[in-house]
């Protein structure tokens, strides 16, 4: 699950993070009116901290905002689950998705422009994402920046930090051409991050004397933000040193733990279902697995494993999976029908692959729903069926006896080559 830079902000807050003030606004309206409470300092007004990051102002520019007397850099940012909005052009000709603003007016302006509009990055496609909110926050007088990330390392099964004296890039340009500029630092997960380590990292990445009490500080909020919201990983990038000597966390990136959402409903609610593939949000529904890709032999598959082996063989014979779907090892009928449902809704679906191994679940059962699906469905593609496992007979005689048409296969590459050739 993936969650908006607003939002990963507030988390950081909860655990005593330092950052940038400013709100999020959904109207050109809210950010006007936000800008210009920023600008009055008027901090009980603004409410909860929320932030800046991803591509930082100018370093060296200083910007009036409002009517009153004091100098504050303000930042509008398009809030959309994807980087590189900085660089990012709007379907209606706007660029960038983030922009240092002089006044509240300005600020209304740029709103005006990016929400409900279509932002196009590197990481979204040319489809691009709806923008429905902008960030506006106070912009740091950025001195120096920095990249800092906890992650879960999966050679030791243990925290791993990751960091730079090298940050606003992307860490793998870096890893790429300066390998030796990056930091590793594991932590015992029994004992934590330790207070050595954090002063040990402050050193690494060259904090001074009189920064070292705040680095050391934020590095051990990171890290309780790490654990306390079950994370795989939080990435800082980038954390910045301000011209008056504070550390501060700009951006910030999560991925969590989707097997511990339970424990944490706050989080699970800042899903935005907007920002994710609707086929994707349809499959969670009904408990299935579901990611969509981009080729045209749909796959439906009981265990994970047994599903990424069905995607390479495709691959082996020449084929394109449109996507992975496993239904678990106790798939109900109901759950089948929703799976074939979510197939066909793909229109560049031109053949399905049923790929069934009967251990916990019987093949009868699953042959019999897939009966009903197809009859419900009513498929419009050739459907290639491998079934195999406890009661395979009689699954296999139940296929034959529906009425159904449906391609027999006999093993999983006579079922990959029979879906390649009718996707054909």
């Amino acid at each position: 699950m993936n969650i908006h830079e607003y939002q990963a902000k507030e988390l950081l807050e909860k655990f005593g993070v330092a950052t940038t003030r400013g709100r999020v606004a959904s109207t050109p309206e809210e950010a006007e009116a936000i800008a210009r409470e920023l600008a009055h300092g008027e901090r009980d007004v603004v409410g909860p901290r929320i932030w800046s990051g991803d591509a930082a102002p100018p370093k060296d520019e200083t910007r009036r905002c409002g009517s009153d007397a004091q100098h504050v850099d303000l930042v509008v940012k398009a809030q959309v689950h994807a980087g590189g909005r900085g660089k990012g052009t709007f379907k209606n000709g706007f660029k960038g998705g983030v922009h240092v603003v002089k006044s509240a007016k300005e600020a209304r302006e740029v709103a005006e422009k990016m929400l409900g509009q279509t932002l196009v990055t590197h990481q979204t496609g040319p489809a691009g994402r709806v923008v429905s909110k902008v960030l506006v926050a106070e912009a740091a007088d950025i001195a120096r920046e920095i990249y800092f990330a906890i992650l879960l390392d999966r050679a030791t099964a243990a925290p791993l930090v990751v960091a730079s004296t090298e940050g606003g890039v992307e860490i793998e340009a870096v890893a790429a051409k300066a390998p030796e500029k990056i930091i590793r630092e594991p932590i015992d997960p029994l004992a934590g991050l330790q207070a050595f380590q954090t002063r040990k990292l402050a050193s690494q990445l060259r904090f001074e004397p009189s920064q070292t009490k705040a680095a050391t500080k934020l590095f051990d909020g990171l890290y309780r933000t790490f654990i306390g919201c079950d994370c795989s990983m939080v990435e800082i990038n980038p954390l910045v040193v301000t011209k008056k000597n504070e550390v501060l966390a700009l951006d910030a990136k999560f991925n969590f733990d989707d097997n511990a959402l339970y424990r944490h409903p706050e989080i699970a609610a800042m899903r935005d279902t907007a920002e994710e593939d609707p086929r994707e949000v349809e499959a969670l529904k009904h408990g299935l697995n579901y990611i969509g890709l981009d080729g045209n032999i749909a796959c439906l598959v009981n265990g994970a494993g047994l599903a990424m082996a069905t995607m390479d063989i495709i691959k082996f014979y020449g084929g394109n999976p449109a996507n992975f779907l496993d239904v678990g090892g106790s798939a109900t009928e109901e759950q089948v029908t929703e799976a074939f449902k979510i197939l066909i809704a793909d229109k560049n679906v031109k053949a399905i692959m049923v790929n069934i191994f009967g251990g916990i679940m019987k093949v009868d059962v699953i042959a019999q729903g897939i009966i009903n699906a197809a009859k419900t469905v009513k498929l419009s593609v050739p459907v290639v069926v491998r079934l195999e496992g406890t009661n395979v007979e009689k699954g296999k005689q139940l296929l034959k006896k529906s009425g159904v048409t449906l391609i027999a296969a006999d093993d999983l590459a006579d079922a990959a080559q029979k879906a390649v050739k009718a996707a054909k």
